[in-house]
């Protein structure tokens, strides 16, 4: 049991056993403890406790005062709030009864009122059901005044405001209001538009519209040049008035509409002047193009292109000069010349329409037509500014049933074309073999008909409205591409026999340009538009991986990422194949050069001058003959990586079967450093400065075989220090790897230098 000593004195901490309550003994020991001089303080300890409680007596009193009163105050707001609730409560039911009262007596007013409500609200309508009868009455009387005195610019002027009402009328429920704005504008709009039209056909009459020439011999037909100013300000004013008629003319005329199934962008009506300037063209139109005339041919589509195209030719600089001016000085933001084209290419998009069905399933006639549709549309848009925005025949070209046959009858006819390239007699000659500077890819002619025969067909497609149909016909190239490769893989394989001969070069080198091409096609701005286009396919339809989906959104691949890969890997499988061919020869002519006496060969100091080892002539001959053969049959860049290749094999070939598998006396090395450095390697200094980098097997070997004795020596005690040390660094001695550096010693390893060490046979005798 635990005690607290006071004293002599054990005080329990048990306080079911002591008397004295635990607190104050731990407050006795605290202040006291063990110390009997500390029961001096006893007497101020005393004080301070009487104080304190003291203290406490007086804040007991305090509060228990205090209490009572709160109580009480509390208990007293709570009663004066419930007679103020009660009060309130008499006062709502007072209120309550007297507002019920109220409504029972104001209850016939409020019926009355309503009624009176109604009525007025009645008569509110009809006042203003009146006011707008009376509004578009006065509007048609000046109307009828203006045309009573020849005024008809405001007579135009009035009808554009009563066509601004019926437009505001629209959402009305008010049928017969609605059906009064309706006919009262068609009414004036008819007078107008008859009186207008007259005079202004009667002037263009007057100009020899339309135009049948080209501009430079157009002859305005005026009786008399004093005319001319009048004769143009009469166009001016009586287009300007037309104009005015466009709000009217689009109420009351509907504009005829393609199918849906076509597509078409919107576009805003032709303005009224253009429609009536169109009238005699539109009409020589349907006279030779429709119904049973000798000019309405389905094999002549060429016929009423270039017909269109001549008449937007002729009138264009009449249309610039003339009225172009006229909308400019109205405010409208209306291109009079695209207006007048736009017009025009409706007409043929009506046309194509119509004649497209008729001849879908003939391929010869539905490749024609598309061939003069591409045409015109070059034309349309290269030289006469036609907008994209626009409706164009690629819309009806885009339309599914005609796009998906002209996807077929382009795969055929390309296929054709892919056999008959093949099948030419100069599929693999270049065009250009006799002109060195053009010459540099040495592409045969079946390669650069195909990149053509693909650069035609995206020009054919490129301007098409939607993205998902350029897709598809980037689809049909790819397909293209792929099955082009297969047919050279197949004529490869053909040849494979004779891999040197100058068919499996072209075949070979058809395959880099292909490539090359398609590499540089990838950073063209339309097909970077095809890949964003592609990503957002794929992306809806989550036919990639992300990680695909983040390489294209980044641009690290391209659309012809997959055909690319292919080629590269038939390209690399052909050069492979050549190397080997190449180096089968090299190994078969240095069988006599493997097996050369180098352990007993004459030192270079026997010798009056050093010459090639004659057994090293057929392995020399072989390289040259079989280099400048591929030189002249490969591309450059090819027969860069070609001689690269080969160099890569022979210098590992003369390392592991020529080096590593004699031992060579100081001659022997000597003579085959001499064949090295002075005629193999020389093979290569026509491709490239330093043929020796290319040969460091073969350098390092022959620089550790050719090192004088002393120095060999050193260098391998250096090299056997270097082992046996291991790990151990002297700050004193130099590594291994740097003395090997020290002398130009970088590709081979500290153990093949001590096997060429152990291959010299030069060394001095020490143990005698």
């Amino acid at each position: 049991m635990a005690a607290i000593n006071v004293g002599r004195v054990q005080v329990t901490r048990d306080p079911d056993r002591c008397d004295i309550p635990y607190y104050v003994a731990e407050f006795v020991e605290r202040e006291v403890g063990t110390d009997l001089n500390c029961l001096r303080k006893l007497g101020k300890l005393i004080e301070e406790l009487s104080e304190n409680k003291k203290q406490l007596e007086e804040q007991v009193l305090t509060v228990s005062s205090e209490v009572p009163k709160r109580i009480q105050n509390a208990l007293k707001n709570a009663e004066d709030s419930k007679k103020s609730l009660n009060q309130l409560l008499e006062e709502e039911t007072v209120l309550l009864d007297s507002i019920n009262s109220h409504l029972l007596t104001a209850q016939p007013w409020m019926e009355d009122l309503g009624v009176l409500i109604s009525q007025i609200e009645e008569v509110e309508r009809h006042l203003a059901y009146l006011k707008w009868i009376s509004q578009i009455e006065e509007l048609s009387d000046n109307i009828q005044q203006y045309l009573m005195t020849n005024n008809v610019p405001e007579a135009a002027t009035t009808l554009a405001s009563m066509a601004e009402l019926d437009i505001k009328l629209q959402e009305s429920s008010c049928s017969h209001l609605l059906t009064f704005v309706r006919s009262t504008v068609k009414f004036w709009h008819k007078i107008l538009k008859d009186k207008l039209s007259s005079d202004f056909e009667e002037i263009l009459t007057h100009l020899h519209w339309p135009f049948v020439g080209p501009p430079q011999s157009q002859v305005f037909g005026l009786a008399a040049p004093a005319n001319v100013p009048e004769i143009y300000n009469n166009l001016e004013t009586l287009f300007s008035q037309l104009l005015k008629l466009q709000t009217s003319d689009e109420l009351l005329t509907k504009p005829k509409q393609l199918p849906e199934k076509y597509s078409l962008p919107p576009s805003p009506p032709i303005i009224l002047p253009v429609q009536i300037m169109l009238n005699p063209l539109q009409k020589r139109f349907k006279y030779h193009f429709t119904g049973n005339r000798q000019t309405n041919v389905l094999s002549k589509p060429e016929w009423y292109l270039t017909q269109v195209l001549m008449w937007i030719g002729n009138h264009s600089k009449f249309l610039d000069d003339k009225i172009q001016p006229i909308l400019d000085k109205t405010g409208s933001s209306v291109n009079a010349r695209l207006e007048f084209s736009r017009a025009l290419v409706m007409l043929i998009l009506e046309k194509l329409a119509a004649d497209i069905p008729c001849l879908l399933y003939d391929d010869n006639l539905f490749c024609h037509l598309v061939d003069e549709v591409l045409l015109f549309e070059r034309e349309l848009y290269a030289t006469h500014g036609y907008l994209t925005s626009f409706p164009s025949c690629m819309h009806i070209l885009s339309e599914e049933t005609c796009f998906q046959r002209w996807l077929t009858v382009e795969r055929k006819f390309a296929l054709q074309k892919m056999d008959s390239i093949l099948s030419s007699e100069a599929a693999w000659v270049s065009q250009y073999k006799d002109i060195s500077d053009v010459d540099e890819m040495k592409v045969p002619d079946c390669a650069e008909t195909f990149t053509t025969l693909l650069q035609v067909i995206t020009d054919r497609y490129k301007n098409l409205p939607t993205a998902s149909r350029k897709l598809q016909f980037l689809e049909l190239q790819k397909d293209l591409i792929d099955d082009f490769r297969i047919r050279l893989t197949q004529v490869m394989k053909e040849e494979t026999r004779a891999s040197l001969a100058f068919r499996y070069c072209a075949i070979l080198n058809a395959v880099n340009y292909i490539a090359t091409v398609l590499a540089d096609w990838a950073d063209n701005v339309f097909f970077l538009e095809l890949q964003q286009a592609a990503l957002e396919v794929c992306a809806d339809s989550n036919a990639l991986s992300k990680l695909q989906l983040g390489q294209l959104a980044c641009m690290e691949s391209s659309v012809f990422d997959d055909m690319i890969n292919l080629l590269e890997r038939l390209k690399h499988d052909m050069l492979t194949r050549q190397v080997d061919h190449v180096f089968r020869e090299v190994k078969d002519a240095a069988k006599l050069y493997k097996k050369e006496r180098w352990l007993s060969l004459p030192s270079q100091a026997e010798l009056a001058v050093m010459s090639l080892s004659s057994t090293a002539c057929p392995l020399l001959l072989s390289l040259r003959d079989r280099l400048l053969q591929l030189e002249q049959q490969l591309c450059y860049s090819l027969f860069k990586i070609f001689w690269q290749m080969l160099a890569e094999k022979v210098d590992m070939f003369i390392y592991q079967e020529v080096i590593l598998a004699n031992h060579f006396n100081e001659g022997g090395a000597a003579q085959l450093q001499f064949d090295m450095t002075r005629n193999l390697f020389p093979l290569f200094s026509h491709y490239c400065k330093r043929p020796e980098n290319y040969f460091k097997h073969i350098k390092e070997a022959c620089i550790i075989l050719n090192l004088n004795v002393g120095s060999a020596l050193l260098l391998k005690d250096a090299l056997h220090s270097a082992s046996e040390n291991g790990t151990i660094l002297d700050p004193n001695q130099p590594s291994a790897t740097a003395v090997l550096h020290e002398l130009g010693v970088y590709k081979l390893a500290q153990q093949d230098v001590e096997i060429l060490l152990n291959l010299r046979t030069n060394w001095p005798n020490i143990g005698k």
